[in-house]
């Protein structure tokens, strides 16, 4: 079963990580490992972060 880190900062690596190195988008990550957009989403924000989807990558 894959999972997704619920650790905020843990999170925010493992997000980008993957994004940079196995999906094209927020939305094909977050298919992938059957998690809900939003709420990693809001838990980014939460941390000062925002998905720029030009970059593939919250910053």
């Amino acid at each position: 079963m894959n999972s997704i880190p619920k650790d905020p900062n843990m999170l925010y690596s493992f997000v980008n990580m993957m994004l940079r190195d196995n999906y094209s988008s927020l939305e094909e990550l977050c298919a992938a490992y059957d998690a809900d957009i939003e709420e990693i989403s809001g838990k980014m924000k939460a941390m000062g972060f925002e998905y720029d989807a030009e970059l593939n990558q919250f910053r």
